[in-house]
């Protein structure tokens, strides 16, 4: 902008070199408007064949835990009842606890695996308080390190996540059996 041929200062949100190459971004975004496509919830129960591939980590008997597709960190992961409800006052007590239980068995297994020093978990309940699945209730546990705000989310609310789906899902099981945790799998705890 000036006539001394200094560089030109990008204003934040122009979009102008600010471009960060992630083609997987495109599954979630594409899924976004396609309600008939189901609950992948559902389809993860119902699919215990699949749990790798579905990043499944453990089974218990009313609920299960799978790592987010669409992390916030890595290793953010969730915890939902098989049934499909979006109403915190229909799930049955037993099962909440042993969302509780699964809550606390990934928060000593992503501390074991990838040193998480802190976490956020909760529930955002109804579209309007951020659930991307409002019809399936499920939990967040999302590990933290100090210092995680680095300077690419301060300067351009941009994550950076540099661990892979895959590598991250094997690292946490490892960890697990190393730890002695109560292995839970196809719907009974082993």
């Amino acid at each position: 902008m000036s006539d001394t041929g200094d560089a030109e200062k990008t204003p934040p949100g122009t979009g102008r070199n600010r471009n960060i190459w992630a083609p997987w971004r495109m599954e979630y975004i594409e899924a976004l408007g396609q309600a008939d496509k189901g609950c992948f919830l559902c389809s993860h129960r119902d699919e215990p064949e699949k749990d790798e591939s579905n990043f499944v980590l453990w089974r218990g008997q009313s609920s299960f835990a799978v790592l987010n597709r669409f992390p916030y960190t890595g290793g953010h992961s969730m915890i939902a009842p098989y049934e499909h409800v979006g109403d915190l006052a229909k799930v049955p007590g037993r099962t909440m606890l042993e969302m509780m239980e699964l809550a606390r068995d990934l928060q000593i297994v992503l501390t074991g695996a990838v040193h998480a020093q802190g976490f956020n978990i909760g529930m955002n309940i109804g579209r309007c308080a951020g659930a991307g699945l409002p019809g399936h209730l499920h939990i967040h546990v999302v590990p933290r390190w100090d210092g995680d705000t680095n300077f690419i989310a301060v300067l351009d609310d941009v994550r950076v996540i540099p661990q892979a789906l895959g590598e991250i899902y094997d690292r946490l099981r490892e960890a697990a059996d190393e730890m002695n945790l109560p292995r839970l799998s196809q719907g009974r705890r082993a």
